[in-house]
């Protein structure tokens, strides 16, 4: 059967075009592909404003830099242009939307961050990197407590909504102590936390591993050097299950580290509470460079 033999294009425009605002920017785009009248009715205006939060003007109007639309610019236009980080709040922060569900999407710069030690220049120094969206990032000295913590208010992100936070960061040539021992991530929103085990490099903690095995060849005897290897291992094997979350590579050559999930539901308030540790092993770590901790939905 032809598509047109079915009827649903002799539906009015504004029926096919409310049916399409019920389901997403990827569908919408998915569905202009379909036939000319859907085409009209998936880029209307009436679509595509349903997809643009109620808050962007005021978004808008809160960028370092003017973002200026003309007076022929669509709402899909502005929909895409707006899928481009925008700095706002005297460049602390990024706001974007997420293109395929039309969610809300935030980077919290380093600045914006607490870091402990972060203003003492012997454990952490400020820079400026081309390549960061943000005026300044954090590169950690010399410090043996790594704490890391950020927050965002509940009611700036979209709801019915599952987020995740990320660390955008990258290490250094002359990086140490970032493997082992791994750090724990936590996330909290409201009554609701999770807690997971993560590695910034997992290459170190391989390497503290094999360290750890050779070192058990030095035993006195045959037997014992054996019962040491055996320990080693087993012990090495159950760190590394325990590690929930590594780096994975972004497409504006930073790293990226899931720190943990959280759902943001009609009515929700407060605050969401971001952090990644290691305040317990005591060994020194230097080499980490903090862009900032992104908030996103999760693909």
């Amino acid at each position: 059967m032809e598509l047109g033999e079915s009827g649903i294009e002799r539906l009015p425009e504004l029926c096919v075009a409310h049916a399409i605002s019920l389901a997403s920017p990827r569908d919408a785009c998915r569905l202009s592909a379909v036939s000319a009248a859907f085409r009209c009715a998936a880029t209307s205006d009436t679509v595509w404003d349903r997809f643009l939060p109620t808050d962007w003007q005021s978004l808008v109007s809160r960028a370092v830099y003017p973002v200026e639309f003309s007076s022929s610019s669509s709402k899909r236009d502005i929909f895409f242009r707006l899928c481009d980080p925008i700095l706002i709040d005297d460049g602390k922060m990024s706001f974007s939307l997420d293109r395929s569900s039309g969610a809300k999407c935030y980077m919290l710069s380093a600045r914006e961050l607490f870091i402990t030690w972060a203003d003492t220049p012997q454990y952490w120094m400020w820079d400026c990197l081309p390549e960061s969206r943000f005026a300044e990032v954090a590169e950690l000295i010399d410090v043996c407590w790594l704490e890391i913590r950020g927050k965002i208010e509940s009611r700036m992100l979209s709801r019915k909504t599952t987020y995740a936070a990320y660390l955008i960061f990258r290490i250094s040539d002359v990086s140490q102590g970032l493997g082992y021992p791994p750090q724990e991530a936590s996330v909290k929103v409201g009554g609701h936390s999770s807690t997971k085990t993560v590695c910034l490099q997992p290459s170190d903690m391989l390497s503290h591993m094999h360290a750890r095995r050779a070192s058990a060849l030095f035993g006195y005897c045959v037997r014992c050097r054996r019962l040491m290897i055996t320990a080693e291992a087993e012990e090495a094997a159950e760190e590394t299950e325990e590690v929930d979350g590594a780096p994975q590579a972004r497409n504006d050559d930073w790293m990226e580290l899931e720190l943990g999930e959280f759902y943001i539901d009609d009515g929700d308030d407060g605050e969401v509470n971001i952090s990644l540790l290691e305040i317990k092993g005591g060994g020194w770590k230097k080499g980490l460079i903090i862009e900032g901790i992104e908030i996103r939905p999760k693909q």
